[in-house]
């Protein structure tokens, strides 16, 4: 999260917003992150990010400078405009990144600038509907099912639930990865964990997959544990 310093707004009109996206999307090509979601307020940014290549600080880095320096030319300001540094929270499980999302996709609604969710323009609701934008929306449609039609009507019901009433939202306690490492030697049985990186694709994804189905254990810890990449994990 990006907040304007005393909370100050950031962003003054439409030029701004689509400045600032612009920005995002330019070294998005640049610094190959992915954007999962975001929202621009009138004071605050919210935006998740995936690093790939480059650290979050610097792509963080990029995008302020890049948007003060234009912001300030445009208005005929000098000095700092974001609150200190950015604020920023790991994302470690699926369940976690979609409670996440669906609160950056409330914030409008609960500031009571959009009467209906997906209504607000300046946030990446509307591209997981199909508009284009700057947002990787596939890994998060494919959490909820394989099918594209399927996977947003699931999503769209997800991110109007309310946060009180859904026990999705709950974030799971984590196993510490020895913990972890106990359940996945369970579900293999007798198969060393070593042996899933010479198996061929279909057997090594069905144990993957299990793993998956069994519900204690992150992505990124199967990952880990497996020594498989992040995105093999998921599309297994």
């Amino acid at each position: 999260m990006l907040r304007g310093i005393n909370r100050q707004i950031i962003f003054t009109d439409d030029e701004d917003r689509y400045k600032f996206i612009d920005i995002v999307a330019h070294y998005k090509q640049k610094c190959g992150f992915n954007i999962f979601a975001y929202c621009l307020m009138d004071n605050h940014v919210h935006l998740i990010v995936k690093e790939n290549i480059e650290p979050l600080a610097k792509i963080m880095k990029r995008i302020g400078v890049s948007y003060v320096y234009w912001y300030n030319y445009k208005y005929n300001r000098s000095g700092h405009l974001f609150q200190d540094r950015y604020k920023s929270q790991a994302i470690e499980d699926d369940s976690y990144l979609l409670t996440v999302i669906r609160y950056i996709h409330q914030n409008p609604f609960k500031a009571n600038i959009a009467a209906v969710m997906g209504e607000y323009p300046w946030c990446s609701y509307a591209e997981y509907m199909g508009h284009s934008g700057i947002t990787d929306i596939s890994f998060v449609l494919e959490i909820f099912a394989p099918s594209l039609e399927q996977a947003r009507n699931s999503f769209v019901e997800y991110m109007q639930a309310n946060e009180e009433n859904d026990f999705a939202l709950k974030r799971k306690v984590r196993l510490t990865d020895e913990e972890a490492k106990q359940i996945v030697q369970q579900v293999l049985g007798n198969v060393a964990v070593t042996k899933l990186q010479t198996m061929k694709i279909e057997q090594r994804n069905g144990y993957l997959r299990q793993l998956k189905e069994n519900g204690s254990i992150s992505i990124r810890q199967i990952a880990r544990i497996t020594g498989f990449t992040f995105n093999i994990v998921v599309k297994a």
